[in-house]
């Protein structure tokens, strides 16, 4: 009984880890957070495989976790290198930005419009520059009015 509310928790650890690394892929343009996504998913698959080599008392499921480590470490030095030339000779990384890389006959892809009701004399919240004390009234310090 203990070895199978050993393998759920694995399994569950696994899929929560891979669950985050979809919507993190899905939800970010930056490449770079794409990239730690994709890696994410590859360590949810990992624990999983972990797990299920642990039920079956079989060393099968970790010997391919570490082919997988390899392999990930291969991809992230060619795929940072990419990013780094990409970067370079765009300035960006934003995906969207990057309409040269489609297809030809690929529509462009369109992000949303600014909303016209957008207020550019709206403040927006900054932070204290470095080596600067920021200014404090006396009574916050003896009693924040709010936390």
């Amino acid at each position: 009984m203990d070895e199978l509310a050993l393998l759920q928790n694995y399994l569950v650890v696994g899929a929560l880890l891979f669950g985050i690394g979809v919507v993190g892929f899905f939800s970010r343009r930056n490449m770079i957070v794409m990239f730690l996504a994709a890696e994410m998913m590859l360590k949810g698959v990992s624990v999983s495989l972990v797990g299920w080599g642990r039920f079956h008392n079989d060393w099968g499921g970790q010997m391919l976790v570490i082919f997988i480590l390899t392999v990930a470490a291969c991809e992230a030095a060619i795929a940072l290198a990419l990013i780094q030339m990409l970067f370079q000779r765009g300035g960006n990384l934003d995906i969207a930005l990057w309409q040269r890389l489609r297809e030809e006959n690929q529509p462009a892809y369109v992000d949303r419009e600014i909303p016209e009701d957008f207020d550019p004399k709206q403040i927006f919240p900054t932070l204290t520059p470095a080596g600067i004390d920021p200014h404090i009234r006396e009574e916050e310090t003896i009693h924040r009015s709010h936390v």
